[in-house]
């Protein structure tokens, strides 16, 4: 159906441009907390809402294709996984928001005195490049980049982790930092969600591929033809 194959090419630029959109609200969230800089984490703020008006367009096209085409198999499992994306990403964007909030309020306080170890370059770093790789397997269709992603994950809980203990340690030695101390601990869980989130592409890039439905970190060892 040539109509269905032109919506689809639409819905395909439409998420891109939804990814291009949530990938550097990220990064200006994260040059914001690192930069201490409070005009950048208030753009991140004020763009969020363009991010959801975006989401809402891509899932009004998802549905309206749905209805009118009754798309089957291929054709059906597109539009299906575009739709989870959408979910995904705007829920990225929420994400990168909520650490730009956490930024300016880190902003108004005094940086405790943390060890050294407690920062948050390794993981954001790490989170970024796992979200683009993410990115790159869905548009080149490219399962071996979206297994990487799967793998990636437990290294960035692993790092959350750590880091958490040791904010919980000094939440004990210096409760007068509290209040600052928690919104650490809020910004590496955003990090942590994030990385789920990037997960959740890929895996939803490897259904797109093969049909294969992975969850819960369980790769199935099937080949990549759809």
């Amino acid at each position: 159906m040539v109509h269905l194959f032109r919506e689809m090419e639409r819905l395909k630029r439409k998420i891109v441009n939804l990814s291009d959109a949530v990938e550097s609200s990220l990064k200006d969230a994260v040059r914001a907390i690192e930069n201490r800089d409070a005009d950048l984490a208030a753009m991140v703020i004020r763009q969020d809402r363009g991010i959801d008006a975006m989401e809402v367009e891509v899932e009004e096209e998802c549905l309206k294709m749905l209805a009118l085409y009754q798309p089957v198999a291929n054709d059906l499992r597109f539009i299906v996984a575009m739709l989870k994306v959408n979910n995904d990403l705007e829920r990225i964007g929420d994400l990168a928001a909520n650490i730009a909030k956490n930024a300016l309020y880190m902003m108004k306080r005094p940086r405790p005195d943390l060890h050294p170890r407690v920062n948050f370059q390794e993981v954001s770093l790490r989170v970024l490049e796992m979200l683009k790789t993410a990115l790159d397997a869905l548009v080149n269709m490219d399962a071996a980049l979206a297994r990487k992603v799967c793998d990636d994950d437990d290294v960035v809980d692993d790092l959350v982790s750590n880091m958490l203990n040791e904010i919980k340690g000094e939440l004990k030695r210096t409760p007068q930092h509290t209040d600052m101390l928690v919104s650490y601990i809020n910004v590496f869980n955003h990090f942590e969600r994030i990385g789920d989130l990037a997960t959740n592409i890929a895996e939803d890039s490897i259904y797109l591929i093969s049909g294969v439905i992975v969850r819960h970190g369980q790769l199935a060892d099937k080949g990549d033809e759809g």
